[in-house]
């Protein structure tokens, strides 16, 4: 899917045609979409290629009259029980003498704010002021997912806490994994940044170069949150894996204290069970073994007691 937007009177308007100074937004491109891509707009083929590459890391490449910048755009999608799952994504944006080209696999959150008019101060024939704007967006959708991240992590601690079950530990692993898609993908869009900031691939102008820098500062406070969060969420996996490993070692504890205690029993009755010669002591007395049995087991269990083994 192909879409046309343009700037006219300080609001952005969805075009039927192309036209000089527009943005063209590439969803998902079929073989048509391909063909125009390549073929009317002439955008390098490497350059759309790579734009569509789930593997793609963040970058900046320059060809001819052509300029591609790769970012990664965090992802948030709803799993079949009920939770969110956050990853990154590889998007394309190919800067030509007329136009800016967005290229995605999938539609994203931060394309279709801007498209639906929700972000301000939006002009597609500026274009690296537009780039730019796109770019800040997607360093605050960083932060808002990381929001909630620490929001999903901090209810499920609490769940924890009533009951420990592999749901709410499975989801936690999956939140540090998620940290982890961020912090790298955020990490290579800041060196990105830093090389547009440098102004030798993209000719900046002094409005321009202040709102790269607030870009950077948010991308900078991204991946601070992003350590941050995964330190907590570190040292919390692993005292919940002490507390865990603690509750086993007590029920173990508990189950042998049992174990020990109910062995007498059948040891003593072992020995008057067996036929040897003269017979046990009192053997002639049938309640003597009982009354040995529990006396013995009464005794160790208070040793076990004392010994705090039931515990």
């Amino acid at each position: 899917m192909i879409q046309y937007f343009k700037t006219i009177d300080n609001r952005l308007v969805e075009q039927d045609k192309l036209s000089s100074g527009c943005w063209i937004n590439a969803i998902a491109p079929d073989e048509k979409d391909m063909d125009f891509l390549l073929q009317e707009l002439e955008l390098d083929r490497d350059f759309v290629m790579s734009s569509l590459d789930e593997e793609e890391s963040s970058r900046i490449e320059s060809e001819e009259d052509q300029t591609l910048v790769i970012v990664d755009l965090p992802t948030a999608e709803p799993q079949e029980d009920g939770t969110m799952s956050y990853s990154t994504m590889p998007m394309g944006i190919i800067l030509t003498p007329d136009y800016v080209v967005t290229i995605c696999l999938r539609p994203q959150p931060v394309i279709s704010e801007i498209a639906d008019g929700q972000v301000k101060n939006v002009t597609t024939h500026l274009r690296t002021r537009f780039v730019l704007s796109l770019l800040f967006r997607i360093a605050t959708r960083y932060l808002t997912y990381l929001k909630q991240i620490d929001k999903i992590s901090s209810n499920t601690q609490k769940q924890l806490h009533q009951s420990m079950r592999n749901k709410e530990l499975i989801q936690l692993l999956g939140l540090e994994k998620s940290l982890v898609y961020f912090s790298t993908s955020l990490k290579g869009n800041e060196i990105t940044l830093e090389k547009i900031l440098r102004g030798r691939i993209i000719k900046l102008y002094e409005e321009d170069q202040d709102l790269l820098e607030d870009v950077l500062v948010e991308v900078k406070q991204a991946i601070e949150m992003c350590n941050i969060y995964t330190s907590i969420l570190s040292g919390t996996m692993d005292a919940f894996a002490s507390v865990i490993s603690n509750n086993l070692n007590i029920v173990m504890k508990i189950l042998t204290s049992i174990t020990i205690v109910m062995a007498i029993p059948t040891i003593v009755s072992s020995f008057y069970g067996m036929n040897i010669a003269g017979g046990m002591p009192f053997d002639q007395w049938w309640w003597f073994p009982v009354l040995l049995s529990v006396a013995a087991s009464a005794a160790v269990a208070a040793i076990l007691v004392k010994k705090d083994l039931f515990r």
